[in-house]
């Protein structure tokens, strides 16, 4: 038998991958024959074989400005095009008057879908993951938690604490976060706090990641993350137990949803890390917008540090205070 060089090896192994690619293709054009006389996809491009635009994708995401993927998608093809991304045909819209159609028509003409990554993070028992009638429930529990009377009671005294332990360590810069860690597991200790904000970090880097579980891999360190998360989850649930509601010493999320429903450990694990994901990516984007739109604006800047030094309180503001300030209102609206 002769000896195989490297050149004939490298010439071998790209006529497998080659042969593969054709393959997979037939059987796809196969499957989906009939399907592609049924509708039209808007203008784009398939790209790499197999991969199609996932790398560009992924690199624009993890990048300084991570619009920049789309934009050049925009300019070549309108607001809405098709490209292809996580092994199948995508179809990304730029255009806000689209978006909103897609968005009011959830559930009956479109279902939301997401990438492994993302699913596999947030869970499956997920509020922001799951269809139908348990979506329904389980954001009418979310909503029940919100409720206005318990902001009032809780939220307000436990947002102001948070702001002042978390300018104290400004470097930390993790206000959102870390409030979003007290309203909902009822942790108050910096120690825990800081702990979980950096869990939560690393996993969120992993919700748009490349699906491979190896260390090393953003997706494995995330993976890693979420399985400590739901850890100290099922630890607070436990000890929740063993104390009973008359005994609970804090008031977050977590300890009203077993007072008050009925619903699997790894549902409600699954339920609070979705609200940790949608609270902390909502709250610090706005907080970050308002920021740099009064940045912007030094009128409404003056005007709304007017209306609040105008209180002259040394403690903690009231719900009576908050209505008294009209202007800071429409800020934080």
């Amino acid at each position: 038998m002769g000896e195989i060089y490297p050149a004939e090896l490298s010439v071998m192994l790209f006529s497998t991958l080659l042969l593969i690619v054709l393959i997979v293709k037939i059987v796809f054009s196969k499957k989906n024959s009939v399907d592609k006389t049924s509708y039209r996809l808007p203008p784009g491009r398939r790209g790499w074989p197999l991969v199609g635009d996932s790398f560009n994708w992924y690199n624009a995401v993890a990048s300084s400005h991570p619009p920049g993927f789309v934009e050049e998608q925009v300019k070549r093809f309108g607001k809405i095009f098709k490209c292809s991304l996580f092994g199948k045909w995508a179809v990304v819209s730029a255009d806000p008057s689209f978006n909103r159609f897609v968005m009011q028509n959830e559930g009956r003409l479109f279902q939301s879908s997401y990438p492994k990554s993302f699913r596999d993070l947030v869970g499956k028992n997920g509020v922001i993951t799951v269809q139908g009638e348990q979506h329904r429930k389980l954001h009418s529990i979310a909503s029940n938690m919100m409720r206005l009377d318990k902001l009032k009671f809780h939220f307000l005294n436990d947002i102001q604490m948070i702001m002042l332990q978390t300018l104290k360590n400004f470097q930390d810069n993790q206000v959102a976060i870390n409030l979003m860690v007290n309203q909902l597991l009822g942790v108050s200790s910096e120690s825990e706090v800081n702990e979980m904000a950096q869990l939560f970090s690393d996993f969120v880097d992993g919700c748009l990641s490349v699906p491979i579980n190896l260390p090393g891999f953003t997706y494995h360190t995330a993976m890693k993350a979420r399985e400590r998360i739901i850890s100290k989850i099922k630890k607070t649930i436990n000890e929740h137990r063993q104390k009973g509601p008359s005994e609970a010493s804090n008031n977050g999320v977590l300890r009203r949803i077993l007072d008050e429903e009925n619903l699997p450990d790894e549902t409600i694990s699954d339920f609070i890390i979705n609200l940790l994901f949608a609270g902390n990516e909502t709250t610090a984007k706005t907080m970050l917008f308002a920021a740099y739109f009064l940045t912007q604006c030094p009128r409404a800047m003056k005007q709304l540090l007017e209306e609040q030094y105008s209180l002259k309180r040394d403690e903690l503001l009231t719900w009576q205070d908050y209505k008294s300030m009209p202007f800071t209102q429409c800020v934080s609206y």
